[in-house]
This record gives structure tokens, sequence and C-alpha cells, in this order.
């Protein structure tokens, strides 16, 4: 008699860890094209978004230790194309990619990232030309931001030996390309900032690809050079190239040499502007000079110079008449003063009580409080009353009031 087969029962675990194998043997590592949706930012650092086209959609996980170095920003709606693994999540029974790289459809991920960080710093007018400081005419110390090794300090150096070898040079060296390097460079600018020891500082590097001249475009170099109090110049790569460092320095330049060039002035031509303003100094001060003898002559030919004693006589005279005028002046001021109080002092005394006491009248007080009597209503008898005469005082009693 045939057995009848037992059922194949799986558990959820047992068919999902299935399904995974059967995926990921499958298809293993894949290039997937989508538009970015749903794009979210974790604060594990993880980055979790789906890629859609017009029928579908595919879940997508970008770990951080994958994503740390991700040079542009992810957007939804960004075209993209992404190389990772299919696989599934088991704890939710989803398939979906493991991105390992991502790429920005139709241009590289350094051009974008370029154009991303450009565009954030120029709304926030780090370009702005108010901020721009002018370069100094002939610094006395210039300072190098570059690698020791590299042509770039050669060729500043050659140029400053060949211009004007009496500036002096003092190279901060770092590493201009990989990840160390951004560091480096933005750690160098503060450090010349601190110290204050040059009167500005030439940043650059020869040329390269966009790759081997990105730690120019980095935030934090750019931040760095924007908050130098000492001029920048940026002087990175060839001609052609162009780095965010280029837009937030003080001033451009196409190479190292010509930075070196802009900032340090020919020594024969410093030269021969200083005779010029010498052969200008000389003949203008030989002109002041000329003048001003002409002027003394003209001085010395006066009278004053001439006979000066005796202009000394005629002020004294003018000296005498003042004297006697103020004299003369004052006398007539004070008999007049005298002869205005002697008639306000008859004024007064015409009004003075002491005046009608002179003809024949007489002011009565009370003895005990000093008031004047003026009726005899309210004396009592016996009290003694005062009577000041014109000449002398007498003191009564009150017999009789009436």
């Amino acid at each position: 008699m045939k057995t009848i087969e037992e059922k194949r029962i799986y558990t959820v675990s047992e068919i999902t860890r299935d399904i995974r194998v059967v995926l990921e043997d499958t298809f293993g590592i894949v290039w997937i094209e989508g538009e970015i949706s749903n794009f979210t930012r974790y604060q594990s650092g993880h980055m979790y978004f789906s890629i859609k086209d017009e029928t579908s959609v595919l879940s997508c996980v970008l770990f951080r230790r994958l994503n740390s170095n991700l040079k542009f920003e992810l957007k939804d709606g960004m075209h993209v194309l992404c190389f990772g693994k299919i696989s599934v999540y088991d704890k939710r029974g989803q398939y979906q990619l493991y991105v390992e790289r991502i790429e920005p459809k139709g241009r590289g991920a350094l051009q974008l990232a370029f154009e991303q960080l450009k565009e954030k710093l120029r709304k926030e007018k780090l370009f702005d030309k108010d901020h721009k400081v002018p370069i100094p005419y002939l610094p006395q110390r210039v300072g190098i931001i570059t690698s020791p090794t590299g042509a770039a300090v050669k060729d500043i150096l050659n140029v400053a030996k060949r211009r004007f070898s009496n500036i002096e040079i003092i190279l901060n060296p770092v590493r201009v390309q990989g990840d160390m390097a951004k560091n480096e460079i933005a750690e160098a600018l503060d450090l010349f900032n601190a110290l204050r020891n040059v009167d500005v500082i030439i940043l650059g590097r020869g040329g390269g690809s966009l790759e081997d001249l990105w730690a120019f475009n980095e935030e934090i170099v750019a931040r760095a050079i924007y908050r130098s109090e000492i001029p920048v110049i940026s002087a990175v790569g060839h001609e052609i190239d162009w780095s965010i460092s280029d837009f937030v320095a003080d001033f451009r330049a196409p190479t190292p040499s010509a930075a070196a060039e802009l900032v340090i002035p020919r020594k024969e031509d410093f030269v021969a502007l200083l005779k010029g303003f010498s052969e200008r100094m000389k003949t203008a001060l030989i002109s002041k000079l000329g003048f001003l003898s002409e002027r003394l002559k003209a001085l010395e030919a006066r009278y004053v110079f001439r006979k000066p004693f005796n202009i000394i006589l005629q002020y004294e005279q003018e000296i005498d008449d003042l004297a006697q005028a103020l004299a003369l002046k004052g006398g007539f001021i004070v008999k007049f003063k005298k002869e205005s109080l002697n008639t306000l002092a008859g004024r007064l005394s015409a009004l003075s009580p002491l005046a009608i006491l002179n003809r024949g009248y007489s002011i009565t007080f009370r003895a005990k409080n000093g008031k004047i009597v003026k009726n005899a209503i309210g004396l009592k008898k016996e009290e003694l009353i005062k009577t000041k005469l014109a000449r002398g005082e007498i003191i009564s009693r009150v017999e009789e009031t009436k």
C-alpha cells in the first residue's frame, strides 16, 4: 500500500530565511535605477528611503558605515543609481535593497556635491564681495598652506626668490588630497590667524582631477577661509579649475605661481617706484625752499625788520596815550558815581524816620516788648513806656490814659 507523503509545513522564520537565500543567490549584487522617495535619516546615521519608477517601489537602506563618505546630499525626487544586494528583513518579511554605493543619474556624485555646496554657501552669503578684504601690496611675511613636497610650494618659492627675496615665506605643511586633507587645511588657516605672524595667506596646490582637488571643495575649508581675518588667496589647480575655496577667498589666482606674482612685487619695480617718490620729494622740497627763501627776502625788506626800534617807540607812545585817556575817563566815572551816591543818600535820609524826629516829633514804645504805641487804648496804669527823641530817650510811667 502506497503511503501518503506527509505535508511540508514551514514556520514563518523558515520560509523567510529560504526566500532570503533564494533572492541573494539569484540576484547577488545589482545596480538598480530609480527615483528617491520617502527619504529619512535616523539619529543613528542610517538612511532609509525608497526608489521607484512608473509602476513599482523598492525599499532601500544605506547604513551609516557606508554613507559617511557620501559627497552629495540625498533628496526626494533625485534620480539615482543604487548598487547593492537584494535581501529580506526578517522581522517584517520585507525584501529590500541593501545599498552599498549610490550615484546620481546623469552626472557624477562629486559634481553634484560641488553644486549643492556652492548653492548652500551662496545663500549664506559666503561669496559676497562685501566680506572680501584687499591684498597688501608689499607684505613682510607670506603664509603658504600646501604640501611640502608638491610643485606648488616650489613654484611659489621660485617666484619669491626671483621677484623679492627679502620677503619671508612661512610654510604650514598640509596634505592636499585624501580624507584628512580638509581638516589639516582648516586647522592651518586657524593657526595662522591665531599666531597673526603673516600678512597674507596663499592656499593652493597643483592641478588634478575633481576628485584630486576635492579637499578644497569641503565645507569645513570654506568656512575656515571665510572666518580668516588675514587675506586669503586661493590658488588651486590650473586656470580652468574652479573650487569652492576660489569663491570664498578674498582673491582667486589661476595657479600657485600667479598667486605668488600677485602678492610679491618685483623688487626692481619697487626700487624704481621708491626712486620716483624720492625724485618727486626732492623736487617738491627744492621748490618749497625756493618759495620760502623769496618770502624771507620779502620779509627782510619790510620797515619793521629794517628799523624795529622805531616801531617799539611808537608802541610806547601809544601806551602813554591810552594810559592818559584811561585816567581821564576813570576820574570822570568816579566823579559821576559820587554825585549819584550823594543824591541817593539825600533821598534815603529824607525817607528815614530819624529825619522826622529832627523836626520835633518822637516815637513811643512799650518798654516790656519794644512795640510802637499807636493808640492810648491798651496801655495800663503804671506801665513803663519809652519815648525816642531826635537825641536821646525818655523812660516814663503811665499815670492816666485819655
